[in-house]
């Protein structure tokens, strides 16, 4: 796989310590996985999600790429991306009806290249039954199927490789959990005596935990056991966003000068804030944050 348009990705991405006297009056220490900063084009967990499928993609001979996401998905963003940088032609399965002017994901991936096709609620549900991939494979020729949010075994390969970039010691690795991918990636990479900690973004996320387990089982054979789902501070559910949400990410900014974003990594980090308030990292715990987008 050669890209065909420069890529300086940073990797390992920087890691950070984040003084907040919230933790530091618990003895706990912050430090921030700076994922965000991989590359402009594909931040956090999207470089490392596509990663391995696209070296897939590429021995296995595919000419495109095509997934499925909503209007506003960074994984659609992610993908077009992705096909635009590494040679690809890339399609993009959008949730529910089509609405002009685009948004500015939809424009950014279209101005990559993706093709847009649209999909209604009632047949999105059942986007990777055999009935719907064999239309759009009949539309759009042969493709490489990567599935909403790009969480697969390959995937989930592709974020384990985190833990060995962590040069300091730590006790604990958090990251927010949207389909689960990410963490079961973390966790099967990470060494004897430490644990992650998932933040669900989805208000019922409790089917969480069975996905994580499953990606494992096929990325690495079996789940580890190192890792649990914490799901109490969704605010409201994917994308939802509170007051108290938004109150904790202007505090965020006056205290360290950096932006939260509130989809994902606010939650995490607020529940990072909440669990150290309430006693529940020993003093003495390093904990590190994984900047996810």
């Amino acid at each position: 796989m050669v890209a065909r348009v420069p890529v300086h990705l940073r990797l390992p991405s920087p890691l950070v310590g984040v003084p907040d006297d919230r933790l530091d009056r618990r003895g706990v220490r912050l430090l921030l996985k700076r994922d965000d900063l991989i590359h402009p084009d594909l931040p956090g967990n999207k470089w490392r999600k596509l990663k391995y499928n696209l070296v897939r993609a590429a021995e296995q001979g595919h000419p495109r790429l095509l997934t499925f996401g909503g209007a506003y998905s960074n994984h659609i963003r992610a993908t077009a991306a992705a096909g635009f940088h590494f040679g690809f032609d890339t399609i993009g399965v959008i949730r529910g009806e089509e609405h002009t002017p685009l948004n500015l994901t939809l424009e950014y991936a279209v101005s990559r290249g993706m093709r847009l096709t649209y999909l209604d609620r009632s047949t999105y549900r059942r986007k990777h039954t055999p009935e719907v991939v064999d239309r759009l494979r009949r539309e759009f020729g042969e493709f490489y199927l990567l599935p909403e949010g790009g969480s697969n075994e390959l995937a989930v390969r592709g974020c384990a490789e985190v833990p060995a970039e962590l040069a300091e010691p730590y006790d604990v690795i958090c990251v927010p959990v949207g389909t689960g991918g990410t963490l079961a990636g973390i966790a099967g990479g990470l060494p004897a005596h430490r644990r992650a900690i998932g933040f669900s973004v989805l208000k019922g996320g409790e089917f969480l935990a069975g996905e994580v387990e499953e990606l494992q089982r096929r990325a690495f054979g079996s789940p580890s056991k190192n890792w649990h789902i914490e799901y109490g501070f969704h605010f409201g559910g994917y994308a939802k966003r509170t007051g108290e949400l938004d109150a904790f990410v202007a505090d965020w900014a006056d205290r360290h000068g950096t932006p939260l974003d509130r989809i994902y990594v606010a939650k995490m980090m607020y529940g990072i804030v909440a669990l150290a308030e309430a006693g529940a990292f020993e003093p003495g715990t390093t904990v590190v944050a994984v900047i996810t987008a």
